[in-house]
């Protein structure tokens, strides 16, 4: 990852700017957020074994960067936090993935949102004798992006009770001009966090941009 520090007129860093390691993908997270190891979470995501063959192929083919707002960070604040928790993460598609995926493709690129979805992750706990992680969704949001270049993609903003807390989603998701590359940025926390915070979290959301290298 390229990470660089902005300098704000005090001589303190005003922000992370960030880039996926092809420099692809940008955006930007203000200093005060602590950045994380991202890697467990993409294990988290993906529920491979980490030994596996299938997990060290995607790890060739997947980037991801985490930040937390909190005084304790922690990567499972992805899932529930009263602070803003920001995860990126930037696919390489293999030749099936880019002849498949669509607008849907993109809405559940990281959890389940779209009907389809939500019904097979519940029968897919149910099935392995455990509770649904994701309870009770409610879409808040979903815009359609036509990007310069050919690019689409979708922002969505949705709830979901985790436990006994209601998370707040908002993310972006941008399916690049080539095909090659699936960008995704979500940020989340509670939902009374995410009201009082949503100009902030707004602010992070529309840094997310896909680069054009010269040549």
């Amino acid at each position: 990852m390229v990470a660089i520090l902005v300098l704000s007129a005090c001589g303190e860093p005003a922000f992370h700017y960030v880039r996926d390691s092809a420099g692809t993908t940008y955006f930007r997270v203000p200093a005060s957020f602590s950045r994380l190891d991202a890697h467990p979470i993409e294990l988290y995501l993906s529920g491979l074994h980490p030994d596996s063959e299938a997990a060290r192929l995607r790890g060739g083919r997947v980037w991801s960067a985490a930040f937390d707002q909190s005084a304790t960070p922690a990567l499972q604040h992805l899932l529930s936090s009263g602070e803003p928790f920001v995860y990126a993460t930037v696919h390489r598609l293999t030749a099936r993935e880019r002849d498949t995926l669509s607008l849907n493709g993109l809405r559940d690129f990281v959890f389940p949102v779209t009907e389809p979805a939500r019904t097979a992750h519940v029968t897919e706990r149910l099935g392995a004798g455990r509770m649904p992680l994701y309870l009770r969704f409610e879409p808040l949001n979903d815009q359609v992006m036509t990007l310069d270049g050919g690019a689409r993609g979708v922002r969505l903003r949705f709830n979901y009770q985790i436990g006994r807390d209601v998370q707040t989603f908002d993310q972006t998701a941008i399916f690049d001009e080539a095909g090659a590359t699936v960008s995704v940025l979500i940020v989340s926390c509670r939902s009374l966090c995410f009201r009082r915070r949503d100009g902030e979290i707004d602010r992070i959301a529309q840094s997310f941009k896909l680069l054009r290298l010269p040549g």
